[in-house]
């Protein structure tokens, strides 16, 4: 009897092995043949703030007292209108006159500069024209001098003195009714100065008949060398100076001339930013959400002013979007936005970009998204923390 039971016992714990096995086996199958496990990767949600659609801090860029505020907070303004004034206007306003004065004559300069560049050379040329016809008549006077004269100059040298001669007598005769006549008489002294020229003219025109009849010496010879060299000399340096001013304008005059405007438009440019910075101008349209300002209130420059916010589309700023999600978000992606304070309220938006520069949060690697929301309620306000939910 004990017998038979030990054998049902060994027969029961070989059906009980033979069972496991075949279990084990048949396991190991469904894991060979089972279809691999298809994990779906769900959205990102990370915190965020609502943002208006732009907003800017606004301060003076130099110092004085506050003379007029032309807004109040909570006013909604357009860009370009004047929030703030100081009480410098009338002080750089002069100033700015007087660069645009300095600038007007400096630009008067270089334009005489143009100016006198053509009068120089007109003068030049005049110069040399006069140079040259002097050596001709030093040449002519030496030639005639080695050569002998023309008959053709004798005759006319000639003709010249009996002319001459004759209005010499003529004008005697005018003076001689008046020679008596007191030294202040008007008509004595003008028929005095007409014999006195007469004369002159005709003394000139006998020396030159002499001249051209006489037989030159060695000294009329020395001289009339010395003066064609002196012509020469003259029209070579009429010719220097006029290659010289036909060659533009005294490079130092020029470089002096253009440092003196560039100065002046600079001092204007500089001015002129100095007039602007004495009123505070909106640079978009907006509500004004602080308001740091009074009127005579001394100013310290970079201090904030005003704080200038665009409500007229609201946005979302992620603040813990990290470097493992940041490759799961696109731009145009779609994006649910939950607020805190409302969390019946769900609202749809669209990713407008995401930042190319990182920010280290707790230990984080973390970049910003920046959402806008195409849905809107009248109960969001800027800072309102909410759960952005990211859409796979």
């Amino acid at each position: 009897m004990k017998k038979i039971l030990l054998a049902l016992l060994a027969l029961a714990a070989g059906l009980a092995l033979a069972g496991c096995a075949q279990t084990a086996a048949a396991t190991q199958q469904l894991a060979i043949d089972a279809p691999p496990t298809v994990v779906n990767e769900s959205g990102i949600t990370v915190d965020g703030k609502i943002v208006p659609q732009e907003f800017v801090n606004l301060s003076f860029n130099m110092s004085g007292t506050v003379a007029e505020l032309l807004v109040e907070e909570g006013q909604q303004i357009e860009a370009g209108q004047v929030i703030a004034s100081l009480n410098q206007h009338e002080r750089l306003a002069s100033a700015v006159s007087g660069a645009e004065l300095e600038v007007i004559n400096a630009r008067q300069a270089m334009d005489a500069l143009d100016e006198n560049a053509d009068v120089s050379t007109a003068a030049a040329l005049q110069k040399v024209a006069d140079a040259r016809d002097a050596v001709r008549v030093a040449e002519r006077r030496l030639r005639n001098l080695q050569e002998g004269s023309p008959q053709t100059d004798i005759d006319s040298a000639q003709a010249d003195v009996v002319l001459l001669k004759d209005q010499l007598d003529k004008a005697e005769d005018d003076f001689n009714p008046y020679a008596g006549k007191p030294e202040d008489n008007l008509k004595r002294a003008t028929y005095l100065s007409k014999m006195a020229d007469a004369r002159e003219i005709y003394d000139n025109a006998v020396r030159l008949l002499n001249n051209l009849e006489g037989t030159p010496n060695e000294i009329d010879l020395a001289v009339a060398e010395a003066n064609l060299l002196l012509a020469e000399a003259r029209l070579s340096l009429a010719e220097t100076d006029l290659a010289e001013m036909q060659s533009g304008i005294d490079p130092d005059l020029l470089e002096a001339a253009q440092a003196r405007l560039s100065a002046a438009e600079s001092a204007l440019e500089a001015t002129q930013a100095a007039l602007s910075d004495v009123e505070l101008v909106a640079p978009f349209g907006g509500t004004v959400v602080k308001l740091d300002l009074k009127e005579g209130e001394q100013i310290v420059p970079g201090s904030p002013a005003v704080v200038l916010a665009d409500f007229s589309q609201w946005k979302v700023e992620t603040e813990d979007l990290n470097e493992m999600e940041v490759p799961r978000v696109a731009v145009g992606q779609t994006v649910t936005i939950t607020p805190d304070a409302l969390p019946e309220l769900t609202l749809t938006g669209t990713v407008e970009s995401i930042s190319q520069i990182y920010e280290e949060k707790f230990g984080d690697v973390t970049y910003t998204a920046r959402i806008v929301l195409q849905d809107t309620d009248p109960r969001l306000r800027w800072g309102m923390t909410v759960s952005t939910h990211f859409e796979p």
